[in-house]
């Protein structure tokens, strides 16, 4: 099924970092890093699948030794309903600032296998790039922050500023465990500023610091018809289909060119100024290079608008799957009793989830027939969440960017959704500063997902350069010092 791959790390084709003790035990331990990166891809953590609740609760057992052996203290795997979180600290810097970094070690459904050139969790290294499910989302980039700690540790013996290390298991799903956890924990989780990479750069050689992400509404809904399957011989034209009136349903979401016809979904989007626009086709990325990362060769959706925009300041609608009839092989003549869509909304600052679930409730009864019953499940949510880029912190992520990668990097958008950044607003009070280490193509949530090796590298200088810049500036005082750029 799976292709036969050349396995060599190419280690010596990895950028080299300035001959200090602490780079010089990243150079000498590349290898090692890997390998551990490897061990930790293996574990098929899929949170969305019943089946794999065990290995959930092994690979937090292995993420926690792992914190350990590097020197965190007061290591824990804590439970939930679901799937555990592992929390780690080290607060021996009185008088200096405390980052909470967050990272989640659950990962997306393989589906489709069969598109995969090796096996999902069977991570190999092709060329610079390590393939497997989680390599890059979140797996690869929450363990560059982790190497930046046991680099700090084993070269100076110490952290330039207090850490603590918050690992959840159901990001993947909604984080659905999550509010309650914060809400639990407050004292245990106080920090001054949060830390997350889970989201991409520009290029291997265009560093971006994220500066907003959509909100996101899953829904589940069902159409029922008769109380069981029918021959659409017998019945066909005198009973209503469900599956065939889901489909009408769906399509009366929203028109051909993409613009989501619920009424009062767009009431609050709000309107972005021509300087916002005209910083985003400056920095962003092209409509070509989308079109690229996504494998398309046609653009689509609302018109007035490009891909970028629709992406990041633009809500959506997407239909993510749709069940019943029959799938088997050869025809079947049957009427389904029930049909079943799943439904994805992204949403932009001033627009809530309740308030689009409620909206889209409301449409469904308006037009689901009286031949059927329709009912509408919530699966999870998310608030949208934008960053002040001016708070002290994101001075500090400037800087260890251009230290790590080089170059100086730009404010980015991001259209994907990170629940924990607006709980840690609202619950903790904090500030999360977005690190991503990811590229465009990395094929997150998609088969022959992939992590680029120089940004695993280079993304544990830049944690290593943030830590020391967070030492640097007082965050607690609200020290506002910022360079030209910003």
């Amino acid at each position: 099924m799976f292709a036969v791959a050349n396995t060599s790390t190419e280690l010596s084709a990895l950028p080299i970092e300035p001959n200090v003790p602490a780079f010089a035990y990243c150079r000498r331990h590349k290898a090692r890093f890997l390998m551990e990166l490897k061990s930790f891809i293996r574990f098929p953590s899929v949170s969305a699948q019943p089946e794999h609740a065990d290995d959930l609760k092994r690979c937090a057992a292995w993420l926690a030794h792992h914190l350990r052996q590097i020197g965190l203290a007061r290591v824990m795997v804590m439970p939930t309903t679901r799937h555990p979180i592992v929390y780690a600290e080290w607060c021996h810097a009185p008088g200096q600032p405390t980052v909470l970094i967050y990272g989640h070690y659950d990962v997306q459904p393989t589906d489709p296998l069969n598109e995969w050139r090796s096996p999902p969790f069977e991570p190999i290294v092709r060329g610079n790039d390590l393939y497997g499910r989680g390599a890059s989302d979140d797996k690869g980039q929450l363990f560059a922050h982790v190497k930046a700690l046991e680099v700090l540790l084993q070269t100076r013996g110490e952290l330039p500023v207090n850490a603590k290390c918050l690992f959840e298991g159901e990001e993947e799903i909604g984080s659905p465990n999550l509010l309650s956890f914060l809400a639990r924990h407050r004292d245990m989780l106080a920090a001054n500023v949060a830390v997350l990479s889970d989201m991409p750069m520009l290029a291997s050689n265009r560093p971006a610091i994220t500066e907003s992400m959509r909100g996101m509404l899953s829904l589940e809904l069902e159409i029922r018809g008769a109380d069981q399957d029918l021959h659409s011989g017998l019945y066909g034209g005198a009973i209503d289909n469900p599956l065939q009136t889901l489909c009408e349903i769906i399509a009366s979401l929203r028109d051909r060119g993409g613009r989501v016809k619920i009424a009062g979904f767009y009431d609050r989007a709000r309107d972005r100024s021509l300087h916002e626009r005209a910083d985003m086709k400056a920095y962003g990325l092209s409509d070509a290079e989308i079109l690229h990362s996504a494998g398309a060769k046609q653009a689509w959706g609302e018109s007035g608008y490009t891909l970028y925009e629709k992406t990041t300041i633009r809500p959506a609608l997407s239909v993510s799957g749709i069940q019943g009839g029959y799938r088997g092989a050869g025809p079947k003549a049957v009427i389904p009793e029930r049909a079943i869509a799943k439904l994805d909304f992204r949403l932009v600052p001033d627009q809530t989830p309740e308030e689009i679930e409620r909206l889209f409730r409301r449409h469904v009864e308006h037009v689901t027939p009286a031949t059927v019953y329709s009912f509408v499940r919530k699966q999870s949510s998310a608030k949208p969440a934008s960053i002040d880029r001016h708070h002290p912190a994101m001075r500090a992520a400037f800087s260890a960017y251009r230290r790590g990668f080089g170059a100086t990097p730009v404010f980015l958008r991001s259209g994907g959704t990170i629940p924990v950044i607006a709980l840690l607003r609202d619950i903790l009070g904090m500030q999360t500063v977005l690190m991503g280490f990811a590229l465009p193509d990395d094929r997150v949530h998609a088969p022959n997902e992939k992590f680029h090796l120089p940004n695993f590298f280079n993304g544990i200088t830049t944690s290593i350069c943030f830590l020391d810049e967070l030492a640097d500036w007082s965050i607690t005082a609200g020290r506002r010092l910022l360079p030209p750029e910003f």
